[in-house]
């Protein structure tokens, strides 16, 4: 029990960090080979398979999504240390632009070994995600449509 409730303390004040551009901290529990997958044909979306590619991608959302706020609705623990499996359902809002409202919601399957992040799947509207990205990218932001950072 104690374990879960700091696991859920931890996941929460990463969130808060991403939410901040805190990129040192919100990348400071990734193992130098996560994982990272996010699905779709966007800027964000693909996968990396390194701590520092990872930190790319955090400073691209910055870039592209400048007020992006997610908040965490539900987490969920299970497992032990050297195993843990957590899923986090949030919401997302930003303003575009253009003036537009922004929102998606979503789910994070992290993989934790020890206290480290191994594995991070996102699960959210690609085609949100992909829609918010072009209008982005219409209203002056190139990176919006840029390159996924893959490794």
């Amino acid at each position: 029990m104690l374990y879960s409730y700091i696991v859920k303390k931890k996941i929460r004040q990463t969130f808060d960090h991403v939410n901040n551009h805190r990129w040192d901290e919100a990348t400071e529990a990734l193992a130098p080979d996560v994982h990272h997958r996010v699905s779709g044909t966007h800027a964000l979306a693909g996968e990396r398979h390194s701590k520092a590619a990872l930190r790319r991608w955090f400073e691209r959302l910055g870039r592209v999504q400048p007020n992006l706020h997610i908040k965490v609705d539900n987490i969920w623990v299970t497992g032990w240390p050297g195993n843990t499996t957590v899923f986090v359902q949030w919401d997302g809002t930003a303003t575009l632009l253009n003036g537009e409202a922004y929102a998606n919601r979503g789910l994070h399957v992290f993989t934790l070994r020890w206290g480290k992040v191994h594995a991070l799947e996102e699960f959210q509207d690609s085609q949100a995600a992909a829609n918010a990205l072009a209008a982005q990218a219409a209203a002056g932001l190139k990176e919006a449509v840029a390159e996924q950072i893959v490794t």
